[in-house]
């Protein structure tokens, strides 16, 4: 699974815009506002500074000092309230960048877990779990960069650039003439370093999403590293991928960090030219070409050369900010690739209810009842029908495709009538556990039907479908929290004296009464202070405290010992009575009671029958059994 690479889409920035404004119609104008006005007023103290100094020279050649003071007075005054009001649009802009920064990564992270919950299980079979973490914390970091500084920053830059281009021109079109020789060079050579920094600063937020995916995965399997002393190994793995980190984020900032000093230096060049053009002007008194129509003077060449300095820093400012623009877009580029992933196709319309028998008729309930139905609305003629939920389960010729192009499922047929223990044996790869994602629709078959109490399953909304399955896997979740809220994470609403009684079913109860504090016990890192056995026999309690009429136990036993199977074996016995239940085992000892043997082999069945039916027909079973023949 290969990180993503490619740059972000054309129309990520305006996205960018789009989502702010919608998450803050009012805010976000007012900020602009307030940004532009403090901008503006960081450009205007050069038209001050050529009135004061066209005073000055006034007073010189008057030789009248008091004709001009209190004008002068008067500019500083004004100049001075600007800098106040500034200070106050400054400090608000500023306030409003922290609200609106925290609450849009807030609601993205919101939108991006949230739309994490509805998509198929084939995309989190598909993508490092690493590189998904990345997108909630690198990839969220550079976008909360771009917004709270990169953005402001640019707009300022921007707005500072085009209103000191403004006074130039009005003051001295000649002059600006010669500005703009240097802006030129400045934005040749942005664009071709600028270029190549984006370029690299893309492959670096990839790089970043494989090493944290990499780290992550060796983390999970360190025992099974330090058993084999695969050490060296996944240190030379690590330096590959860190190394190629390395060399994305060196070319990146090799490329940023030549920027800054280059166009630093374009601007002090560009200064002392202007001086340089200013003292010839003067010195030839060359008719002034500008707006105002003032005369080529030394009030107009002084303001000239500091507006020509704030121009240049803006100009470098703004290029500056490109790499973290680039960066953020990198990243917002995949937390909307996260957010525009395909949720998982549910056009289902039955739904799983409460009901009740009324008049000898089954209703709807709005209690629970302990009887549930199908509630299956029949749009031709507007009518509801209600079928009782049996766990009634068949497959009628069922084909399947993990990728559309290897069939791993061949012409499946089987029924599991209510009540029935269906067990499934075969080699690893026989197609057991995927017989049982297509139950869940965890994924869609390509060909044929599956039906639940003879409703095709594909019209059954998946999560009520999913509601009425109980599955225990061979590999145990349990979340931070304490023992109860575990058992209690398969129904939400059970109660504490249900949820024990689901542990006691499970024989989880022994030992979880034994331990520190019992029930209340806090369960951290998937449940690392209990044993492997422990876990899954919890796992077992909270699929019982849900109650389903149908369970799928895949490999649910494996990781217990003989003694402890014996335990969980009498309370899944329990468990299953009234229940279809699908097993899947390779310890066939857990299968011998079961009601019907699939036997599988390459996605096929090619045995079926009761454990005695298929010792007789001493074929594939019957060598399993016997230990003629290794199950893997």
């Amino acid at each position: 699974m290969k990180a993503k690479t490619q740059p972000a889409k054309k129309g990520t920035m305006k996205r960018v815009f789009k989502t702010i404004f919608g998450f803050y119609p009012v805010m976000m104008p007012l900020t602009v506002v307030c940004i532009i006005f403090s901008a503006v007023v960081s450009s205007i103290p050069a038209v001050f500074q050529q009135n004061v100094i066209a005073l000055v020279e006034q007073s010189w050649a008057s030789g009248d000092w008091s004709s001009v003071r209190d004008n002068i007075f008067s500019d500083v005054l004004l100049l001075a309230v600007f800098y106040i009001l500034s200070l106050i649009s400054g400090v608000a802009f500023n306030q409003m960048m922290a609200i609106m920064t925290q609450g849009i990564l807030k609601k993205l992270r919101e939108q991006m877990f949230n739309g994490m919950q509805n998509l198929p299980i084939k995309y989190f079979d598909t993508h490092n779990h690493g590189d998904i973490m990345s997108y909630y914390t690198n990839d969220i970091d550079a976008l909360r960069q771009m917004i709270s500084q990169s953005f402001p920053q640019l707009l300022m830059s921007v707005v500072v650039v085009i209103t000191v281009f403004s006074l130039m021109l009005y003051y001295s079109i000649w002059l600006t003439l010669v500005v703009l020789v240097g802006v030129v060079v400045m934005v040749l050579i942005t664009k071709k370093i600028g270029g190549g920094s984006a370029r690299h600063f893309f492959r670096q937020q990839a790089a970043i999403g494989k090493e944290e995916g990499f780290v992550e995965e060796m983390m999970n399997g360190q025992k099974v590293i330090k058993v084999f002393c695969h050490e060296e190994e996944s240190i030379k793995d690590f330096d590959r991928i860190n190394n190629a980190l390395f060399e994305e984020s060196r070319k990146a900032n090799r490329y940023a960090n030549m920027l800054g000093p280059i166009l630093n230096n374009i601007g002090n060049v560009l200064y002392v030219v202007i001086a340089f053009a200013g003292g010839v002007l003067l010195l030839a008194k060359t008719p002034n070409f500008s707006i105002s129509g003032l005369a080529l003077s030394i009030s107009v060449v002084v303001p000239f050369l500091n507006m020509t300095k704030q121009f240049a820093g803006n100009i470098g400012q703004v290029s500056h900010q490109v790499n973290s623009v680039v960066m953020g877009l990198a990243g917002a580029n995949r937390v909307f690739e996260l957010i525009d992933e395909q949720p998982e196709v549910d056009d289902g319309y039955v739904t799983l209810v409460n009901a009740e028998e009324k008049d000898g008729k089954l209703v709807e309930a709005d209690h629970r009842t302990g009887v549930w139905a199908w509630k299956h609305p029949h749009q031709a003629d507007g009518s509801v029908t209600y079928t009782k939920l049996t766990g009634d389960v068949r497959l009628f010729d069922v084909d399947f495709s993990y990728d559309g192009k290897k069939t791993v499922l061949h012409n499946i047929t089987l029924y599991a009538k209510p009540g029935q223990k269906v067990a499934f044996v075969g080699a690893t790869g026989a197609g057991k556990t995927t017989i049982t994602n297509l139950i869940n629709r965890f994924y869609d078959i390509a060909d044929g039907k599956v039906r639940y109490d003879g409703i095709n399953i594909n019209k059954i909304k998946k999560a009520d479908l999913r509601r009425s399955l109980g599955m225990v896997l061979q590999d145990t979740n349990l979340f931070t929290g304490t023992v109860m809220d575990n058992i209690r994470y398969g129904r939400l609403d059970a109660t504490d004296e249900e949820c024990i009684d689901a542990a006691k079913l499970a024989g989880a109860d022994d030992f979880i009464t034994r331990l520190p504090d019992g029930y209340d016990t806090f369960i951290t890192g998937n449940g690392a202070n209990l044993s492997q056995g422990q876990r899954q026999l919890l796992s077992i309690a909270r699929a019982a405290v849900a109650d389903p009429p149908v369970m799928i136990l895949d490999e649910a036993t494996s990781s217990i010992d003989t003694r402890t199977e014996a335990i969980v074996q009498r309370g899944m016995d329990a468990l299953m009575k009234g229940r279809t239940v699908f097993v899947i085992a390779h310890r066939l000892s857990t299968v011998k009671n079961s009601d019907v043997i699939m036997v599988l082999e390459q996605g096929r069945i090619i045995e079926r029958g009761t454990h005695e039916q298929l010792l007789e027909q001493k074929d594939k079973y019957y060598q399993l059994y016997t230990g003629a023949f290794e199950l893997e």
